[in-house]
């Protein structure tokens, strides 16, 4: 039977495509089929498309380089939108860049003009600059919003393009004006680094790759950190004397979800093909053929043992999409 809804998008939208496998698009290796497929490559690219999507009542998501992301198993009943627009412009120490671009291909071309700041984020799995600032990315005591002067948004209700300053975007832990209100799609950013020698930045680079290959678990496929990091203090005298490293949480403030996962018993559980892991306990890893369904008993499962054991509720770092 003929998809008469797929004929009208073909007839406007070059190269949309049905029924495309969403593990394919994600740093997961998980997720159904997608409906219809898009690839944006261009500002009016999206416009147009975003358009026609609204005349004909269709469900929309946006997809940027498929991390931090966990896709449900029946897929997504409508029109995935995967942003592809790229370009980057140098301005002395100002940077305009595509919402597209890799986090880690603009660490290198920025360690090249002498641009630091950037050196934390290279090599952060399927990491671009719109899905960084979208979930406000951190690593290494370094936050994206350090480096942004504005961001350029499509509001989805006009369809109009306009510029939100640092402080419109609402930059908190993990968060962003970006997760609240979903009309707002990242097309560029205006971002600003430090002049500092080449070799310096390239060597700090090699650090911090470094320090993920002995300490991610990097041969699996996983979406990156699954909780966020919670920033609180635990002052239950019995678990401070059961576990001495929580006095040096306390001081700095901010406690590593994957080692209260670990002291939960949790690290190498597995359920499917899916594993919380023995390296890293914030990693929920995909060790092949994995379904969303395992990776979500998983992350309910270390949600329940740590606020059991330690009182304290993770917040998810993960976007679960159909789930």
């Amino acid at each position: 039977m003929a998809d008469k809804l797929f004929e009208k998008l073909k007839n406007e939208l070059h190269g949309i495509a049905k029924d495309v496998s969403l593990k394919n698009y994600t740093t997961y290796k998980i997720g159904g089929l997608a409906k219809y497929f898009f690839i944006a490559k261009t500002k009016e690219d999206l416009i147009k498309t975003i358009k026609k999507a609204k005349e004909l009542k269709l469900p929309i998501f946006i997809l940027g380089g498929g991390s931090n992301l966990l896709v449900s198993d029946k897929g997504f009943n409508g029109l995935v939108v995967k942003i592809d627009i790229t370009g980057v412009e140098f301005d002395k120490n100002k940077v305009i860049v595509g919402a597209g671009e890799k986090l880690t291909r603009l660490s290198y071309l920025l360690a090249d003009k002498g641009l630091s700041g950037l050196e934390w984020a290279t090599g952060i799995p399927g990491a671009e600059v719109g899905g960084s600032i979208y979930g406000h990315a951190q690593a290494f005591g370094t936050k994206i919003s350090s480096i942004i002067e504005s961001v350029q948004v499509l509001d989805l209700k006009t369809l109009k393009v306009k510029n939100l300053t640092k402080k419109q975007c609402n930059f908190s832990l993990k968060n962003s004006i970006f997760k609240k209100n979903k009309n707002l799609i990242i097309v560029s950013a205006a971002l600003v680094f430090d002049k500092k020698k080449s070799d310096k930045i390239k060597n700090q680079i090699k650090e911090f790759l470094h320090y993920r290959r002995d300490n991610h678990p990097t041969k699996f496929p996983s979406p990156g950190s699954t909780f966020v990091n919670p920033e609180k203090k635990i002052t239950n005298k019995k678990l401070l004397e059961k576990f001495i490293e929580l006095k040096a949480f306390n001081k700095k403030g901010v406690i590593p979800a994957g080692y209260l996962i670990a002291k939960s018993g949790l690290a190498g559980k597995k359920i499917g093909f899916a594993q919380i892991s023995e390296k890293h306990s914030n990693f929920i890893v995909n060790l092949g053929g994995a379904k969303a369904k395992d990776v979500l008993a998983l992350i309910n499962l270390a949600k329940k043992k740590v606020k059991n054991n330690f009182g304290i509720s993770l917040e998810l770092e993960v976007q679960l999409v159909g789930l």
